[in-house]
């Protein structure tokens, strides 16, 4: 079975430390998050920014460029920026969205059409989805398709099939986020079914549902992402206090299973993505 690859995602906009004191606010304290994971095992950091001062969300050039020049400067793990940015809004949201992809990143977050979230409509339109995939392939960096439910694996397999993604595409199917699907084997399985022959895929899920899920993909030959944006706690009632616990959760749980983690040189391979050069 190929190399498990683990992803942290360090952030996210929603969790704030009412909810849990060890969230990562500044750049300094998201990169040194990012190190933690990275020396723990993960081989992928996926980063929000926030307002250091408040922990609002924040989408401002100077943040990113901040936590990439301090990861870069001490490790070689690949770094996925977030193009979500559910807080800006205006005309020229979509185009602002794509600023990170400017930065450099080994991979982008690409939200793979609309859903209900958070009491809001959280919009990408097709149009721009397609502008974003084109965007980042010109860049040099993989979309990591975010896909909630099948109707967005179908848009994401159109992108594919009019090469406005590379090969191998790699998605990263998010479960048990309200209102998309379930986080259950069933409809793991279920997408797992629609993704496109020879893709890479990761699983995500959402709260206590995150490790379930997550150990179904590495039984199943999927990557896994974990971390504070999509859970607080490390087991019930007991928060963590940082990202990279769940990272050494992880794996400790592949060792069990007998699936070798992949180091970072290894995920590009697997990804396809070439190595970062200075």
């Amino acid at each position: 079975m190929e190399k498990l690859i683990i992803t942290a995602a360090l952030t996210g906009s929603g969790p704030t430390r009412e909810n849990n004191p060890h969230i990562p606010y500044s750049p300094a304290e998201i990169a040194d998050e990012a190190l933690r994971c990275w020396r723990a095992g993960a081989a992928v950091v996926h980063i929000h920014v926030r307002d250091p001062g408040t922990g609002r969300p924040a989408f401002e050039r100077k943040l990113f460029v901040e936590v990439v020049e301090r990861v870069r400067a001490e490790s070689d793990i690949l770094i996925n920026l977030t193009t979500s940015a559910f807080n800006l809004e205006g005309p020229d949201a979509g185009e602002k969205r794509l600023m990170p992809v400017d930065l450099g990143p080994d991979l982008c977050s690409l939200d793979i059409g609309s859903l209900n979230f958070r009491g809001r409509v959280f919009i990408n339109p097709s149009e721009w989805v397609e502008t974003a995939a084109d965007r980042m392939r010109k860049a040099g960096g993989k979309p990591e398709m975010e896909v909630f439910e099948l109707g967005h694996v179908r848009q994401a397999r159109d992108l594919v099939e009019r090469s406005l993604v590379e090969d191998p595409p790699y998605f990263q199917i998010c479960l048990g986020i309200a209102w998309g699907a379930e986080a259950d084997l069933e409809t793991l399985l279920a997408l797992k079914a629609k993704l496109p022959a020879g893709a890479q895929w990761s699983v995500l899920g959402v709260g206590q549902r995150q490790l379930p899920i997550t150990t179904h993909a590495m039984l199943m030959g999927g990557h896994v992402r974990v971390g504070f944006e999509d859970n607080l706690f490390l087991s019930r009632g007991v928060l963590a206090e940082s990202n990279a616990r769940f990272v050494e959760r992880t794996v400790n749980l592949a060792d069990l299973l007998q699936r070798e983690v992949a180091n970072c040189k290894e995920a590009r391979a697997i990804l396809g993505i070439p190595p970062y050069k200075i």
